[in-house]
C-alpha cells in the first residue's frame, strides 16, 4: 500500500504479442519496469483500477517516457468514471510538452462487461466496493481453432493454404472427400488473468475471478485483522482465498499487503487453510499463463 525498502506499490505488467497492458501504475512503476529488463514504451494500454494515489502516482511519469522516447506514441487509458476529469487534472501538474496521442475511456459497468476488444483478447471490467469508485478486470485470451495434422495426414490433406479454410471453422473438400470441421480440427481454450483489487467480497469479484487460470486479488491483512479490513474495505487472506475457491481459480497471487507485515509468511499460510494453490506475490515476480 506504501513503498518499503522491499516492496513497490500496485502495477502488474502484463506482454501479449506486441501489447503491454499495465493494470495500475503506483509510484515508481516505470523504474520498476527498467530494473526487471520491460521496455517502458512498450505499454500500449493501462487499466486503472480506482484514482488512490498508490495506484496512480507513476502515471505522470510514465507518459513523459513514452513521449520523449516514441514519435507520436498512443495509450489508451481505462479507468472509473472521473478518470477524464483527473487525467486533464494531472497533465497540468508538471511543465512538459505532451506527444503522446491519449485516448481515455471511462467505465461506468452495471455488471462484469467487455470494456476493451483486440484480435487476440478482450478485457472485461465489473465494479467493485470499496471506498472510492473501484474497478476490477480480468484478460481473456480468446479460444483459437488449432489443426489437427495427424488427422488431416491420414486423410491425405497435406500442409497449405486450404488449411486456413478449417481454421475458420469451414468445411473443405479435398479430391472429393469432404473434410469435417469437427474432425480436422480442435478449440484450444484462451488463459484468463484476473486483476481483483482494494475491495471487500463481493458478487462481482467472483464473476471476474470465475474459472481464471490465475486470480491476481489483494490481501491487506491477514484474517486476525478482519475488522480493520472492513473497516478500510480491504480484504484479508481468508477473503482471498474463499474467492479463489467460491470462483474455482486455478491459481491465486495475494498483492496489496499493509506495511505492517515485514514478511507475507503469515498472510500466505492463512490463505492456504482455505486454497492451497496460493502464493504471495514479490516484486519482479514473473510468471508465464
Amino acid at each position: 500500500m506504501v513503498p518499503t525498502k522491499e516492496r513497490n506499490v500496485s502495477a502488474v505488467f502484463v506482454q501479449y504479442k506486441n501489447q503491454g497492458i499495465l493494470f495500475d501504475c503506483g509510484e515508481g512503476t516505470q523504474r520498476q519496469m527498467n530494473i526487471a529488463g520491460i521496455k517502458r514504451t512498450s505499454v500500449t494500454k493501462v487499466f486503472l483500477s480506482h484514482w488512490h494515489g498508490d495506484h496512480v502516482g507513476g502515471l505522470i511519469g510514465l507518459l513523459q517516457t513514452l513521449g520523449n522516447e516514441e514519435a507520436n506514441p498512443r495509450l489508451e487509458i481505462y479507468g472509473p468514471t472521473g478518470t477524464k476529469q483527473r487525467m486533464e487534472n494531472l497533465l497540468k501538474t508538471c511543465q512538459f510538452e505532451l506527444s503522446v496521442d491519449i485516448i481515455v475511456k471511462e467505465l461506468k459497468p452495471v455488471k462484469k462487461e467487455i470494456c476493451c476488444e483486440t484480435e487476440d483478447f478482450f478485457v472485461e471490467c465489473a465494479q467493485m466496493e470499496h471506498k472510492v469508485s473501484c474497478i476490477g478486470y480480468t484478460l481473456v485470451e480468446k479460444d483459437k481453432r488449432k489443426i489437427n495434422m495427424d488427422y488431416l495426414k491420414k486423410q491425405g490433406v497435406p500442409e497449405g493454404p486450404h488449411l486456413r479454410t478449417l481454421q475458420e471453422g469451414k468445411q473443405i473438400t479435398w479430391k472429393r472427400k469432404k473434410i469435417a470441421v469437427e474432425k480436422a480440427t480442435f478449440v484450444q481454450k484462451g488463459k484468463k488473468i484476473a486483476y481483483v483489487i482494494d475491495t471487500i467480497p463481493c458478487t462481482n469479484a467472483v464473476l471476474l475471478a470465475q474459472d481464471a487460470d490465475v486470480l491476481i486479488c489483494e490481501s491487506t491483512f491477514a484474517s486476525a485483522l478482519k475488522e480493520k479490513a472492513d473497516e478500510y474495505k480491504h480484504m484479508t487472506a481468508k477473503d482471498a482465498a474463499l474467492l479463489a475457491q467460491q470462483a474455482n481459480a486455478k491459481k491465486l497471487i495475494l498483492t496489496h499487503f499493509s506495511q505492517r507485515y515485514k514478511t507475507t509468511h503469515e498472510i500466505e499460510e492463512d490463505a492456504k487453510t482455505y486454497f492451497p494453490e496460493v502464493v504471495c506475490a514479490y516484486d519482479f515476480m514473473k510468471i508465464k499463463v
